[in-house]
């Protein structure tokens, strides 16, 4: 049996913004572009304060989920908005050949890639999350999401929570919320084609109150997220 050496980490953010193009943004409002429906603020930031402390490679789309929705599998019923159905078929269809499959490709050869050179993938998918959702407050800050079923993906949570907890013990950090690890997206898609052996999908959810309130918060918790990263990764790679 073939020996992985320590885990290469790959990550991505497929809500990094909310552009339009200009042929389509008639279809959009610019406020609605602006909300959490639009995009996720704030996780392109730390992914990229990530890649920056850690050398990994980042993938990323600036389109807005809105138009073309990059973390669900082919066929769910959220990849085009209700909006973006009003679209000709025609018009849908170049939105995936030109923004969808691109991205999904991309980040699924790198992954091949490196199991290709013997080692196991980490892949980190940064989000961040409404703090009310139909009314009801998400009562954490941050939450890290994996497959319960998954023993590496599992271990690894444990210690970046532990982690965190340990450098920021006032931050509010749960596992497997406010989604579950397992909803449809991108990780789970890659889980089926990869080995738990081989690929941990692991996706962080950041609470948008940090981004879109105090600086000084945000900045604090940035640089918790991306310290106690490191101290997950240093343990995980003992």
């Amino acid at each position: 049996m073939r020996a992985f050496q320590p885990a290469e980490l790959i990550l991505s953010c497929e809500h990094g913004g909310n552009r339009v193009p200009a042929r389509y943004r008639g279809v959009f409002f610019e406020t609605l572009l602006a909300t959490h429906r639009g995009y996720d603020p704030g996780a392109l930031t730390v992914a990229r304060d990530f890649a920056a402390a850690t050398g990994a490679r980042l993938f990323y789309s600036t389109i807005s989920r809105l138009l073309v929705e990059l973390n669900r599998p082919l066929g769910h019923h959220q990849i085009f908005s209700a909006r973006a159905l009003r679209l000709p078929a025609a018009a849908r269809e170049e939105l995936l050949q030109r923004y969808y499959f691109p991205y999904w490709n991309s980040v699924e050869m790198s992954v091949a890639r490196a199991l290709r050179r013997g080692r196991r993938v980490l892949h980190l998918s940064c989000h961040s999350f409404a703090p009310r959702l139909a009314g009801v407050v998400r009562n954490t800050d941050v939450g890290l999401l994996f497959d319960p079923r998954r023993a590496h993906e599992a271990r690894f949570c444990n210690l970046w929570r532990d982690a965190l907890r340990e450098r920021a013990p006032h931050l509010r950090v749960r596992e497997n919320y406010p989604y579950r690890g397992t909803t449809d997206s991108l990780t789970t898609s890659l889980r089926k084609e990869f080995a738990a052996r081989h690929y941990l999908g692991i996706s962080l959810e950041i609470n948008q109150k940090f981004p879109r309130g105090d600086e000084r918060r945000w900045r604090e918790l940035r640089a918790n997220l991306t310290a106690s990263l490191g101290d997950a990764l240093a343990v995980f790679h003992a």
